[in-house]
Parts: structure tokens; C-alpha cells; sequence
């Protein structure tokens, strides 16, 4: 049955959506740009700005395999992009097929595959994780994880604690591309060279992963009819790079998420701005 016009509004207001609230019907959700940012790597100089959720900080989904991936070369537990290969057990998340195989770091990006993820935090420990989303100064550093579930290792930055903005994610580029990051030599080299690319019809490569998630209602409770979808990373061309993050919110739901739509998105905008 749908809930009051009132009830459901004050849930869109909680959730951070940009939504008119006139008109709208439970479950008729319009998904909406919260932003979409694109800056010169080097000097910082905003490109493009658009949408009112720039600062506001989200979940970052999968677009934290990113910095997971710095973590894992940093400990030495990933090697490069291929090495290691890890099987793929039973016991594992595995609701998409293409995760049911042996995985490396490259195809651990490129299938953004959860099982990777959680066995990468498993083997660097509670503390180690803790202690290198501090060291990166990650978004809100939070990894408790859902309240009294005590999942922190394996979800926390699935729709849970951990929260970063748009405005964060472009800072944590730029180190990243810049070689601020607190991390060993080479560390960042073996990270972005196993991120997903295209060839956009500009001339210009972008490199990037995808993120999707649910939103959560005004009793923080995850809403599976909404989703909200990321795309985050850089693109290059001529020694030229920028670095881009877009964030789509409030979305119906759809099979296989908003991280690929919010991508194509993102390439069509790279191809109508840059040179």
C-alpha cells in the first residue's frame, strides 16, 4: 500500500535526494545527478560542477576497491596484476557467475568482484585495515560496519559505515596521481594500472571503477528499491590528465546496479568537454 505523501516525502528529505517532492508517487523514483565533477589533475582547476551533492558524503561501494588496492600493495599481500590468483570457494558471495572463478587483482577490478575485496581485508587484519584508511585519510574512516552486526570487515563500505563525497574522491585522486600518497614507491603505479580503461571517441583513455549501492530509508534501513551509482577515476591524453567522479542518487532499482550507467554517463560528458 503506498505510504502518505507526507511519510514518503520526509524519507527522500532523510536520504539526501534532490528530488521535487510534488507529484511523487511511492516507488515512481526519477534518478537524479548529485554530481559530477571533473578537475585538472595537476592544478586542481574545476572543469565541470554540477549537482547540490558534491559534499556530501555516500557510501563508496565499489569505487573503494581503489583504495583497497592501494592498501593490498602496500602490504605486499597483492603483488602485481596478476599475481595473486585466488580460487573461488563455495562459501563466497557469488551473485554474479562471472565471480565464480580463480581471480586476480586486474579481474578483481574489472568484474568489481566482492569476494576479492573481503579476502583481501581478512588477510590484512582488522588493524592494518584501520590503520591504512587512516593513512590515506579515506572519506570518514569509519569501518564499524552495520550497527551491532559486527560486519565491518567484510561490508563496511557497502551501503554501511563508511561514507566519502564526490569533493573526497577527487582529492584522493589527485594524490593518487600525483604520488602523495603515503605509500612505498610504485605502490600507486601498480594500482592504476590495473583499473578498467576506454578509449574515448575524443582521443582521450579514461580510467575508472563503477560503484553501486542502495540507499537507506529514514530509519537507516536499506532501501532495495533505490540505488545510487558511482563512477570515479581519470582520463588522459597528450600528458594531460583530469580527474572526474560522478554520483547519481535515487535511482529504481535495476539489475546489475547504477555503476554502469553513471559510467556511460561520465564517458559521454569526458567526450562533450575535453579537447
Amino acid at each position: 500500500m503506498p505510504k502518505p505523501h507526507a511519510q514518503f516525502a520526509s524519507l527522500l528529505v532523510a536520504s539526501f535526494a534532490l528530488l521535487p517532492i510534488s507529484g511523487v508517487q511511492a516507488h515512481a523514483y526519477e534518478k537524479t545527478l548529485a554530481c559530477m565533477l571533473v578537475v585538472e589533475a595537476d592544478s586542481g582547476k574545476v572543469l565541470v560542477k554540477e549537482g547540490e551533492g558534491c559534499a556530501t558524503r555516500v557510501s563508496p561501494a565499489s569505487t573503494f576497491k581503489v583504495p583497497l588496492a592501494v592498501m593490498g600493495f602496500e602490504s605486499g599481500i597483492l603483488k602485481d596484476a596478476h599475481d595473486p590468483v585466488w580460487p573461488y570457494k563455495k562459501e563466497y558471495p557469488s551473485w554474479r557467475e562471472a565471480w565464480k572463478q580463480p581471480v586476480d587483482p586486474t579481474y578483481w577490478q574489472d568484474q568489481s568482484v566482492v569476494w576479492f575485496s573481503q579476502e583481501l581485508t581478512r588477510k590484512l587484519g582488522k588493524d592494518n585495515f584501520q590503520k591504512y584508511t587512516d593513512q590515506i585519510d579515506y572519506g570518514n574512516r569509519d569501518l564499524r560496519g552495520d550497527p551491532g552486526e559486527n560486519n565491518g570487515m567484510q561490508r563496511s563500505w557497502i551501503s554501511s559505515s563508511l561514507k566519502i563525497s564526490p569533493d573526497e574522491q577527487i582529492v584522493f585522486l589527485r594524490k593518487l596521481l600525483g604520488g602523495k600518497l603515503p605509500v612505498s614507491a610504485g605502490v600507486a603505479e601498480k594500482t592504476m594500472a590495473i583499473l578498467p580503461t576506454q578509449n574515448l571517441k575524443n582521443g582521450w583513455k579514461a580510467h575508472g571503477k563503477t560503484g553501486s549501492g542502495f540507499e537507506r530509508d529514514a530509519k537507516v534501513k536499506i532501501d532495495r528499491s533505490r540505488q545510487f551509482g558511482w563512477y570515479v577515476g581519470w582520463a588522459e591524453k597528450d600528458g594531460k590528465k583530469v580527474a572526474f567522479a560522478r554520483l547519481n542518487r535515487n535511482a529504481e532499482s535495476q539489475k546489475g546496479g547504477m555503476g554502469v550507467p553513471t559510467k556511460n554517463e561520465t564517458w559521454a560528458e569526458l567526450e562533450k568537454i575535453l579537447k
